[in-house]
């Protein structure tokens, strides 16, 4: 555990106390670590197989401290990472979930779906998405389970080492207080034929975003469209191979379509992707060859396939990066819950600007040509705007995010008389900041502001 807290806080692992875990046999199942937190994995204080029960073994209470030791009945590191790979997911899908996500279905769904009205597409969504208010977890609207563990085990270890106030690398380049992130899907040709003005759009607010585009059978991409987003300082990733549903069914399948995908990386010199429906089998990404991924989402409660990874910070799978979506689509808002304003997103943006988080978006070329849901998104940017001028927010491209994170995971903080300093190629763009102890609340410091907003929170 104190080398996953140092790689999420870069914070030098000497000055933390030791966290000793046994190897627990038996099923992993869902348990708490306190009243509220839920987690999943094995756990030699009992665990459940039903999320619903989480409550009934709480492995806070077994918990032990041992002079500068911490003694747990679990390992938090590999519930963090069953958390960020959704290996849990398996116990929370219900019967329905399971018929409508076999291949006989899909295959069949997929080749009507042209043919069929786009009201009785939009129907059917609705019902499959109707159980969404009464799913308990991960939590709507965002999730920050691995993130509330990773404060946790950092003010234990503090407890355990006795100090009350420790150094890390700051999240953010120079010490902003979040990172956002605008990412537009392009579904479709009339999609691809808008990009231009949702450009003009985009740059009128003074934003740029990244364009994920489908490279076979949808529509053609002409050098010119790519030379276009690019000439204009927006990003060009690859948006799945075909977006037939059909990329993670086999697994001979995926690999000979996820050869063709390598292949439209290095052609169109692309470093990022995302599946299409968000699709994902994490432990697949190893064949891979683009730089970072944004397929996850932090809680998926209005996605094809349900979970979510449970964090609004970036992530490695492996050696790709994870740029996990912290907000909910725009066709999730405006054809699933019906809801034509920008209220649900600024909730999600309160509930990861307390957690220092990342705020990402995907807004679609394809559902923003009506001049109704425009609106909506220009009312998004204009507060967009206002937030991230009022709070100093790094708003950048994905592939800055990318880089950004990668330089932050090769720094490392060395001691410097009485103080600390940054060492690493990059440490110019770093801020030194410090959890703080007050209480049993864990409070960040950096470049002379308080975060209150952190453990406990």
């Amino acid at each position: 555990m104190i080398h996953a807290l140092s790689d999420y806080y870069r914070v030098p692992e000497a000055l933390l106390g030791n966290v000793w875990t046994p190897q627990p046999s038996g099923d992993a199942g869902f348990f708490r670590f306190g009243p509220e937190t839920i987690c999943y994995g094995r756990c030699a204080s009992g665990v459940s197989s039903k999320v619903e029960d989480s409550g009934l073994y709480d492995a806070f209470t077994s918990m032990r401290f041992h002079e500068s030791e911490i003694h747990l009945p679990f390992d938090p590191a590999q519930v963090i990472e069953n958390l960020r790979r959704e290996r849990y997911v398996e116990s929370l899908v219900p019967g329905r979930e399971r018929i409508v996500t076999r291949e006989g279905f899909l295959k069949a769904y997929y080749f009507v779906r042209e043919f069929l009205p786009v009201s009785i597409r939009r129907h059917l969504q609705r019902a499959y998405f109707s159980d969404w208010r009464n799913r308990s977890f991960p939590a709507w609207p965002v999730d920050v389970t691995a993130d509330k563990l990773h404060e946790e085990f950092l003010r234990l270890s503090m407890q355990a080492a006795g100090l009350r106030r420790v150094p890390f690398i700051w999240f953010w380049p120079q010490g902003a207080p979040n990172c956002l992130i605008m990412t537009h899907d392009v579904e479709t040709a009339a999609g691809r034929d808008f990009t231009s003005r949702l450009m003009d759009l985009d740059d009128s607010y003074e934003f740029k975003a990244s364009f994920q585009v489908i490279p076979e059978k949808r529509y053609e991409v002409r050098d010119e469209f790519i030379w276009e987003i690019r000439n204009r300082g927006f990003e060009f990733n690859l948006h799945d191979l075909n977006h037939d549903g059909r990329l993670y069914r086999r697994r001979e399948e995926f690999l000979r379509r996820a050869k063709r995908i390598n292949e439209y990386v290095h052609r169109y010199h692309a470093r990022g992707f995302r599946a299409g429906a968000m699709y994902r089998i994490v432990d697949w990404y190893d064949v891979y060859e683009f730089s970072y991924d944004m397929s996850l989402s932090s809680v998926a409660h209005l996605e094809p396939k349900r979970g979510g990874c449970c964090t609004v910070f970036p992530f490695f799978i492996g050696k790709i990066l994870e740029l996990p979506l912290t907000t909910s689509q725009d066709y999730s808002l405006f054809h699933i819950l019906n809801d034509y304003s920008i209220d649900v997103w600024k909730k999600q943006l309160d509930l990861i600007r307390r957690r220092n988080g990342l705020m990402s978006f995907i807004a679609h070329p394809d559902y923003l040509i009506t001049s109704r849901t425009r609106k909506v998104y220009e009312s998004l940017l204009d507060y967009l705007r206002q937030m991230v001028a009022r709070e100093r927010i790094w708003a950048a491209l994905p592939g800055e995010v990318d880089q950004w994170w990668r330089t932050r995971s090769q720094l490392r903080l060395v001691p410097k008389g009485n103080d600390w300093d940054i060492e690493g190629h990059g440490r110019e763009k770093a801020c030194i900041a410090y959890a703080v102890l007050e209480g049993d609340r864990l409070v960040y410091e950096v470049a002379g502001t308080r975060f209150q907003e952190a453990a406990h929170s």
